[in-house]
């Protein structure tokens, strides 16, 4: 489990069910997402015994952390580190957050927590993520994490039928301050 000032941020497990499908059923949650929304409880519960299985893997190919807030334990989203290829110490974060926490630094700070994890924890050289070019709020958010912008991949996201462009964005071991 890690812990900041206001988040408790552990991984996931068969109990975060009901929460999980609700947050990924959010269309709020789900507009720069190729995810997409599951149909029913039990589509999700397939994600996310595939995603508690992975814990026990003797290879992690995910690291899904459910994020909740202190001291009530109330569910508000989702954060992940997926590691990359051993040789290059590399690794991609994803979050998503409940609607109803959006604007008050929780992902920010739950983000800082993944990333000292990756860091101090996994001895990961590099963390990317990406983001639609549209989605202000979440480019913000990696920003404000000390990630920089790299780039900008063309038509990169599969939504609704059409391709979005992407920022790509990164960040350091020698970057990152704890």
């Amino acid at each position: 489990m890690i812990q900041t000032n206001r988040l408790s941020i552990h991984e996931i497990s068969i109990e975060d069910l009901n929460d999980i499908h609700i947050l990924l059923s959010l269309p709020e949650s789900d507009r720069y997402n190729a995810f997409g929304i599951p149909d029913t409880i039990q589509a999700t519960k397939a994600i996310v015994t595939e995603w508690v299985r992975e814990q026990t893997a003797d290879v992690r190919k995910s690291h899904i952390f459910s994020v909740k807030l202190l001291p009530t334990n109330q569910f508000i989203g989702l954060i992940a580190l997926i590691p990359g290829k051993p040789n290059y110490k590399n690794g991609e974060v994803w979050y998503k957050t409940h609607v109803d926490h959006w604007g008050k630094g929780y992902t920010k700070e739950a983000l800082n927590a993944i990333l000292q994890f990756a860091f101090e924890d996994l001895k990961l050289h590099r963390i990317e993520a990406g983001c639609a070019v549209e989605n202000i709020a979440s480019a913000k958010v990696l920003e404000s994490a000390g990630m920089t912008r790299e780039g900008l991949t063309r038509k990169l996201l599969p939504k609704e039928g059409q391709w979005l462009d992407c920022y790509s964005y990164a960040i350091l071991e020698t970057d990152f301050f704890y």
